[in-house]
């Protein structure tokens, strides 16, 4: 038989830990080769013994599961996530910080082997919620996109610090126009006020 798939299993919950461990070592291909409870220790942990796949909960004290996951990521490590939050604050994240799979804690054992198994052969794994919402994402355009080409304009300016008037004067518009256009911007970027709105120009580099 080939040599066993490498694993370290990361969370801050000792009683996971061992269940996982319990139930994985009855797989003749998976090797449960260490343990930590937070992200800094799976850093070492992981520089150590250098496991195959990884299996990484996202909050824990200390380092959380994003952070130590960009770190691994850089080193070409599998990491599989799992964890009990699907929100957008950790989904996109971790994904972007070089996540290799995302499941849910509600997956069965099963689901959890066959995710390590795709790892180990290069294929990610994503459970339906997850695959929604990461569909959702990447096909979701970005709020500005919904302005107009004058509104367009008249955020760019604000985005330069201009004022109402300097609007006006460099478009050619009147100052209720203007006023008019800045409420419709707020409005459709769901945004408080026009400092906010300079500073979504910016990020978006609108300006």
């Amino acid at each position: 038989m080939s040599n066993p798939i490498r694993l370290l299993i990361v969370d801050d919950h000792e009683m996971v830990r061992m269940g996982l461990t319990t139930y994985l070592s009855v797989e003749d291909d998976i090797e449960v080769v260490g343990e930590a409870a937070n992200g800094l220790e799976a850093i070492q942990k992981a520089r150590d013994l250098s496991p195959d796949v990884i299996l990484m909960d996202l909050l824990m004290d200390g380092m959380n599961g994003i952070e130590a996951t960009k770190e691994l990521a850089k080193e070409d490590m599998k990491i599989i996530v799992l964890t009990s939050y699907l929100d957008d604050e950790m989904l996109f994240p971790v994904m972007e910080a070089g996540a290799f799979s995302y499941l849910l804690k509600t997956s069965s054992a099963d689901e959890i082997v066959s995710a390590i198994r795709k790892a180990y052969r290069g294929e990610p794994t994503f459970q339906g919620q997850v695959t929604q919402k990461m569909f959702k994402h990447m096909h979701s355009k970005p709020k500005h996109e919904e302005l107009t080409a004058r509104e367009r304009e008249v955020l760019a300016l604000i985005g330069n610090g201009k004022t109402n008037k300097e609007i006006a004067d460099t478009l050619h518009i009147g100052i209720k126009t203007v006023k008019t256009h800045v409420s419709h911007i707020l409005s459709k970027l769901e945004l408080d006020d026009r400092t906010q709105a300079a500073i979504y120009a910016n990020k978006n580099n609108l300006t």
